[in-house]
């Protein structure tokens, strides 16, 4: 048993923490994706032609606008295009999206949990190694002072 060998666990599980934020992290943002889709879900189902609504301009400023047409809306699809779809098949495209971030969120989740085993499998490990340092330093004391003859 070397510290070498504590040192190089102790970075594989630094390294896996890291890896298991960046992963919550990425968690954080498809849920939030996901939360703008029910947004605009929502909208679609509450929003009639002739209402009125803030249009984000960017700066956080807004403008006013009254929708002239709610039966065409323009959808993203992914890979920066978009379609424009009536809107029973805006809702529809929107719930796909939605599945999708969904699944998204199960592989990142999964990810994270094959991360975690793996950390505890390494911490274990860790706890063998001191353990068995301590034996055998243990060990030594006791053969150091060995009575005299």
């Amino acid at each position: 048993m070397s510290q070498q060998q504590l040192q190089q666990l102790s970075q594989e599980l630094q390294e896996i923490e890291e890896q298991i934020e960046a992963l919550e992290e990425s968690v954080e943002a498809v849920q939030q994706q996901k939360s703008e889709t029910d947004e605009a879900i929502e909208a679609l189902d509450t929003l009639d032609t002739e209402s009125t609504v803030q249009v984000p301009i960017g700066g956080g400023a807004y403008l006013r606008a009254t929708i002239e047409d709610i039966d065409e809306v323009i959808v993203e699809l992914g890979a920066d295009y978009a379609a424009e779809l009536e809107e029973d098949d805006a809702v529809d495209a929107l719930e796909s999206k939605k599945e999708n971030l969904d699944d998204r969120i199960d592989e990142i989740n999964s990810e994270i949990a094959e991360l975690e085993t793996e950390s505890e499998e390494l911490e274990q490990q860790a706890q063998q190694l001191q353990q068995q340092a301590m034996q055998q330093q243990m060990q030594q004391m006791g053969q150091g002072q060995q009575p005299d003859e």
